[in-house]
């Protein structure tokens, strides 16, 4: 990995800066409004349930939709599905706004803003996942995700600070700000210079919407790279854990467990500042696996520690792993995707992610009701390794690869 030109730097591209400001918008927004919902429904319920059903809220439009959102992605103006996306979020978040006005708030109308609100995102994601590598040279595109994931990592930290101050004052006021967010990122991506590229309309059949996944069972190199983030997250997730971990096992009370919640953030949003100056030309294959390696260590460390300094450095370097491997899997299978394919492929790749951090979560919190949380813990670790080893020899051309790119690209 060799530093970067600084006249090869995705920021001179007007595209990627109007990009990064709708995207760093988008998720300060969402963490805002993730926050002011969740906090305003307990207030009226005190139900753990009805916070489950936020989540259930956001988990099922983001599966269901996938695969037709995938087909749109590929067959339409991505600019203008993005941009409809988001105009219908904003509407959602408008109308959290207006519900206690008009006297129509009740949890069902929460529940339906949320439900409305993830539906456009769940049509929005695919073509905003694709719509990145035709704003700028695929030499940049490495430095152009790792740059998009840093902001958007520090809006993960400071979206809930900003949402939790706003809602002390009212509930309005957070979503206020939020609904402003969007607005700005509705003009910013608005005004980015995309010319889609012309193709044949296909019909939704069945066929074209699985499209994406044969297309991937077919090309080794991205069957690799997806299937090892599916089984390495499914494996090596402790986050649903670190409760019991603050306050069990390094007992420090719920400022400890807010500062293990951050520290992965932490680490992922200081190794994408490095990354982002950086482009990957010799052994990125093998600097994938020993990243994905790192973040199975990182585990293994975090769960047989009894130190709160080494817990946090142990999950801010498991933050830092996990950011340059996201962002070498990332590249590679947009690299590898045909642009008439990516949208569908980049369907695919989501439904395993989502699967994979939400199963993830259920699978450890399961085994540690099974065999205890430490114990669950240095499993999810281990796994990790295991994972790392057989498909190193299950993919060897992932193994060898040199580049981000394929040699043909």
């Amino acid at each position: 990995m060799n530093s970067a030109d600084p006249q090869q730097s995705p920021f001179r591209h007007q595209g990627f800066r109007h990009y990064l400001i709708a995207q760093t918008c988008s998720s300060l927004s969402f963490q805002i409004v993730s926050l002011a919902v969740s906090w305003q429904l307990y207030a009226m319920t005190h139900s753990a349930f009805m916070l489950g059903m936020i989540g259930l809220m956001q988990f099922l439009p983001s599966v269901i939709l996938a695969l037709p959102a995938g087909h749109l992605a590929d067959q339409y103006n991505r600019k203008t599905l993005i941009v409809t996306g988001q105009s219908i979020e904003l509407l959602a978040v408008v109308g959290l706004i207006a519900l206690p006005f008009l006297s129509w708030l009740s949890t069902s109308a929460l529940l339906g803003l949320v439900a409305l609100f993830s539906i456009a995102k769940a049509v929005e994601s695919p073509a905003n996942t694709s719509l990145l590598p035709a704003l700028l040279p695929a030499q940049l595109l490495s430095k152009a995700m790792a740059t998009n994931q840093v902001f958007r990592e520090a809006m993960v930290i400071a979206g809930p600070m900003v949402g939790g101050l706003l809602y002390v004052y009212s509930p309005q006021a957070a979503y206020g700000v939020a609904a402003f967010c969007y607005l700005v990122a509705l003009i910013m991506i608005a005004t980015v210079r995309y010319v889609p590229v012309a193709l044949a309309r296909l019909p939704m059949t069945m066929k074209n919407l699985f499209a994406g996944l044969h297309f991937i069972f077919e090309r080794k190199d991205v069957l690799g790279v997806i299937s090892l983030d599916l089984f390495a997250v499914l494996l090596g997730g402790v986050t649903a854990l670190l409760p019991i971990f603050a306050n069990d096992i390094l007992h420090t009370g719920p400022w400890g467990l807010g500062a293990l919640r951050a520290a992965p953030s932490v680490g992922a949003l200081l190794t994408g500042i490095w990354i982002s100056r950086r482009v990957f030309t010799r052994h990125t294959g093998l600097i994938m696996f020993g990243c994905v390696a790192g973040f199975g260590v990182a585990t293994l460390v975090f769960a047989l520690s009894h130190n709160i300094i080494l817990s946090l450095l142990a999950l801010v370097a498991l933050g830092g792993f996990d950011m340059v491997s996201m962002v070498i899997r990332g590249a590679m299978v947009q690299l590898d995707t045909p642009d008439g394919m990516r949208g569908r492929v980049n369907a695919v790749n989501s439904i395993f992610i989502n699967t994979s951090n939400q199963f993830g979560e259920f699978e450890t919190g399961v085994l540690a009701s099974l065999v205890g949380t430490v114990p669950a813990a240095v499993v999810g670790g281990v796994g990790t390794l295991v994972v790392v080893a057989v498909w190193m020899k299950l993919f060897p051309g992932l193994r060898r690869r040199q580049q981000l790119a394929t040699p043909t690209e």
